[in-house]
């Protein structure tokens, strides 16, 4: 069976809800404030829900918040590669998360940020045919690890299917550091923020037709345009709009990465590009009515939430069938 790694950063993210967020030099006042596992946890645990085995094989510390990102990935059933690193702690970062639900953030950097050679031989060794990889677009940021991942994704086995999401540090991606990404990716999932900074270009067809242009006939886009869906340039086609599904939301944190998440596990049970997709959009809808930032649904969440859609439901279902289905 395929499974997902992810060679990323799980860090503990500082949420805090904010009415607006402050004037520069100002303050505002918290009215909620949690602790919580995220970065790339929230991919991990979204395909995982789904049925996907998924493995962590980025780096974490040997701190409290390294021991609370280790717990959290233990209690969704994934597995952690390396072994965590003695001298630091794991990272985290800091979400304002306003009123009308949009996310901003500050990070600090940790242990995730130390990915050395010998991590990435290990994570070459681990891995088997067919193979799902999550490449995150932090990790390629971090001025140390980014070149050691990058010499990882080039040395990637051919059958392993390569899927990058740039993030929004996409701007500070060494150049030469993100033309290897772009090279090996399969498919590359962005929001329209990352990619007008990958084009120049405002208009979302245009975006993803553009990055598909760039990529050349084998690699597939999406280009995530939040409530509106997204597009989607599937290998070797044309770019297509797929169309969102209308809720209430009140938390896009973690959004674009249970959108990821469910694209992978649907991928994974054998669904075409176009399929895939629209279950990835219901995921990213249902993930956006809970508080978060980890809200992607299990298999039943996600089935429930589209009853009444047929199509769409028995290809889910059948995707996430005995096997993938295995959490629901």
């Amino acid at each position: 069976m395929s499974r997902m790694l992810l060679l990323g950063n799980a860090i503990v993210d500082l949420v805090m809800r904010v009415p607006d967020l402050p004037e520069r030099g100002g303050d505002v006042v918290s009215t909620d404030t949690t602790f919580v596992t995220g970065g790339g946890f929230n991919v991990l645990a979204a395909a995982r829900r789904l049925g996907l085995p998924a493995v962590y094989a980025g780096a974490h510390g040997a701190g409290p918040f390294g021991d609370r990102v280790r717990a959290d990935l233990a209690r969704e059933g994934i597995e952690v590669l390396l072994p965590p690193l003695p001298d630091t702690d794991t990272g985290f970062c800091v979400a304002l998360v306003d009123d009308d639900g949009e996310r901003t953030f500050a990070t600090s950097l940790g242990a995730e940020a130390r990915l050395t050679e010998t991590d990435a031989a290990a994570v070459l060794a681990a891995l088997r045919p067919g193979d799902l990889v999550q490449i995150s677009g932090y990790a390629l940021a971090h001025p140390a690890g980014g070149p050691v991942l990058a010499r990882l994704i080039a040395r990637l086995p051919p059958d392993a299917r390569v899927f990058l999401d740039p993030g929004p540090l996409v701007a500070d991606i060494p150049e030469d550091v993100l033309r290897v990404a772009l090279a090996r990716c399969d498919w590359l999932s962005c929001n329209q923020r990352e990619g007008r900074l990958l084009t120049g270009l405002d208009d979302a067809r245009r975006t993803a037709a553009a990055l598909a242009a760039r990529l050349g006939p084998d690699t597939g886009v999406i280009l995530r345009a939040d409530a509106a869906g997204c597009w989607l340039v599937p290998p070797g086609g044309e770019a297509v709009h797929v169309p969102g599904r209308q809720v209430t939301a009140v938390d896009s944190n973690g959004a674009g990465d249970a959108h990821a998440g469910a694209l992978l596990a649907l991928l994974g049970g054998g669904l075409d590009p176009l399929e895939a997709v629209r279950g990835a959009n219901a995921a990213a809808a249902f993930a956006v009515t809970r508080h978060g930032p980890a809200t992607g649904p299990t298999r039943d969440e996600l089935l429930g939430f589209l009853d009444g859609d047929g199509p769409i439901a028995s290809t889910v279902r059948s995707a996430l069938g005995a096997g993938l289905g295995a959490l629901g």
